[in-house]
């Protein structure tokens, strides 16, 4: 197993030493799960939809707790998982201990191509993966591809609704204050069209836990060209929260 660099040496191995299904007991919880990187969205859901807490769940950094809603009259569940591939698979690995199976994440990215505006969908179809959580899932690969059945129901709720999108590979990164011009210019020859930094993990853990994950993105900030810009883009509150609902949506066809 020893390898020249140690990200290389996954163990195909089933168990951990901490195995999520032995230590956490599983809940009366949504089949049915958002995945949503916008606090203030869900602030706003949790305030506005009577939604309870179905299982508490803390981290060092803070409350991460399990939420449920009712929605179209059926079990809905939402969380928030922080910023980063190591947390955000973290709680993924728990949330499917506790129950949830079935998941749709909505996030913004920056964008790899200047004609992708601001708000503009992005649903992706693989990740390449340039962070280090999917190695201890997945055996060394450059990419990890998403799951045809979330794909196809993400773009069924935004052709149902007229929305324009996009599909396309995401570059999933530890280090944004590491995205050089070179490294840019080599992720866009290779055909990606973002950057963030969950993607990959949040996809491997997924397929390896056997759950059903699809994810959507909205434009954010722009790293195409010399220099970066910001275009404002954690302000557009009304996109965040409708790309919630459509996450909602698009979920409950899993």
């Amino acid at each position: 197993m020893t390898q020249p660099y140690p990200i290389l040496e996954s163990d195909p191995a089933l168990a951990a030493v901490i195995e999520p299904s032995r230590e956490i007991e599983p809940r009366d919880v949504p089949e049915h799960c958002v995945i949503c990187f916008f606090r203030e969205v869900l602030d706003r859901v949790i305030a506005g939809h009577s939604a309870r807490i179905v299982a508490e769940n803390y981290w060092e950094d803070g409350r991460h707790d399990l939420y449920e809603i009712e929605h179209h009259g059926r079990r809905l569940a939402f969380f928030h998982p922080g910023v980063g591939a190591p947390l955000a698979a973290g709680l993924l690995e728990e949330v499917i201990a506790f129950g949830c199976r079935k998941f749709v994440v909505c996030g913004g990215a920056g964008v790899l191509r200047r004609d992708i505006a601001v708000g503009h969908l992005i649903v992706v179809m693989a990740a390449v993966r340039d962070e280090g959580v999917s190695y201890h899932y997945l055996p060394p690969g450059r990419e990890v591809a998403a799951d045809p059945r979330g794909v196809a129901a993400l773009e069924a709720a935004l052709q149902q609704r007229g929305v324009p999108y996009l599909t396309g590979k995401t570059w999933t990164t530890d280090a944004p204050y590491r995205e050089t011009r070179a490294m840019v210019e080599q992720r866009q020859a290779e055909g990606c069209i973002t950057v963030e930094m969950e993607a990959a993990a949040l996809l491997a853990v997924a397929q390896y836990r056997g759950a059903l994950l699809g994810q959507v993105l909205y434009g954010g900030d722009d790293l195409s060209g010399e220099a970066w810009d910001n275009r404002g883009w954690q302000s557009r509150t009304e996109i965040r929260e409708h790309l919630f609902w459509l996450a909602a949506d698009a979920c409950l066809e899993l």
